[in-house]
């Protein structure tokens, strides 16, 4: 990252930005009641987004942010407000890999403009015209270090290795990330996974099946799994491992060929709100939000400038600090879109065969 040589030129900058975000934004919204409503995935985060981003929002803006924790998967309920106008909230979380090409191809996200040129230190996997970025998770490998003392499993093609590295496992039920978990266990490398080879990467799951011990279907499993010793290594994601750390579980997470997703805000489209929810998503963009949620949630920030006001310690088990962020990759959007449900039903049938 290139940074301003000056600290104190750089603190300048920083304050003059944030006062000319919020002199942008209207005092005034005539007609309707100034306050948006935001949902997002409940629990830590909306702890750590009241801190972030809800909270400075109404001090800057005069905007009251209501926060709700949305469904597990919002992208049927997003589409059912946007067809009946029916509006439960104004702004959401949503994913990049998951749940915006579906909504943008089917027209229910409400235009934002966005555009990378006007946030040049935010992740260009970060920004769509109708989505901005906050957060970034990633799937990775984690194990326990008292079941592997001295050398722990490296790579997706070690998990695979049950001659080598004997003992319990777990992977997400759930073709996404596994299937290219399971393409890099053969030999396919990180940069080659698309369009993925479909029969391959079951041919591949065929091998590994009779040793998976635990198939999860939710964070919280699989933090307990690890955490609990139920499992030697696991597929899960970085802030489940490292909460599991953070409780005093010998667990260690190895990004190299890891999975990382881009969550973020998005509006549905139509909301009567739909101004005031702009400023909002606009407003997340900036540096210094985004790495005030980062002491509360274990996910990197998509704007790499707020690595300078985030601890080195803490920044080095974020997905998004460079030498993290170099060994991951995005999964295709586009090819998930055109494929998930087709790859699901037959990863379905596969599992319970």
């Amino acid at each position: 990252m290139n940074q301003p040589s000056n600290p104190n030129r750089r603190r300048l900058l920083k304050t003059a930005g944030t006062l000319a975000l919020a002199s942008a934004l209207p005092s005034v919204v005539h007609g309707e009641s100034r306050q948006i409503i935001v949902s997002d995935p409940g629990g830590p985060y909306t702890k750590a987004y009241r801190v972030a981003f809800y909270d400075p929002f109404e001090k800057a803006t005069g905007i009251k942010v209501v926060s709700m924790a949305r469904e597990s998967q919002p992208v049927t309920q997003f589409a059912a407000m946007v067809k009946t106008k029916n509006y439960i909230w104004d702004v959401t979380t949503l994913t990049i890999s998951d749940d915006v090409p579906y909504l943008e191809a089917h027209g229910f996200l409400e235009p934002i403009g966005l555009k990378h040129s006007n946030y040049p230190n935010v992740m260009p996997d970060a920004i769509t015209p109708d989505w901005l970025g906050v957060d970034v998770y990633a799937t990775v490998l984690a194990y326990r270090t008292d079941k592997f003392q001295t050398h722990g499993p490296q790579s997706w093609a070690d998990f695979w290795n049950v001659g080598k590295f004997p003992g319990r496992r777990s992977l997400r039920r759930n073709p996404i990330d596994t299937l290219e978990q399971a393409l890099m266990a053969d030999g396919v490398p990180l940069d080659k996974l698309y369009p993925i080879d479909v029969d391959r990467a079951f041919k591949s799951l065929d091998r590994i099946k009779p040793h998976i011990n635990l198939w999860w279907t939710s964070g919280a499993q699989a933090m307990q799994a690890i955490q609990n010793g139920d499992v030697d290594m696991i597929s899960t994601w970085n802030g489940r491992a490292q909460a599991a750390i953070d409780n005093g579980a010998p667990v260690r997470i190895n990004w190299r060929e890891g999975l990382y997703s881009v969550e973020g805000w998005g509006i549905p489209k139509g909301t009567p709100r739909a101004e005031m929810a702009k400023q909002f998503v606009r407003f997340c963009a900036d540096a210094k939000r985004q790495a005030a949620f980062t002491p509360d949630l274990a996910y990197g920030p998509t704007n790499l400038k707020a690595f300078d006001m985030i601890p080195a310690k803490r920044a080095a088990i974020l997905p998004t600090a460079p030498d993290n962020l170099r060994d991951m990759r995005l999964p295709s959007p586009q090819w998930w879109a055109k494929n998930r449900a087709a790859v699901t039903e037959r990863f379905n049938t596969w599992i319970i065969s």
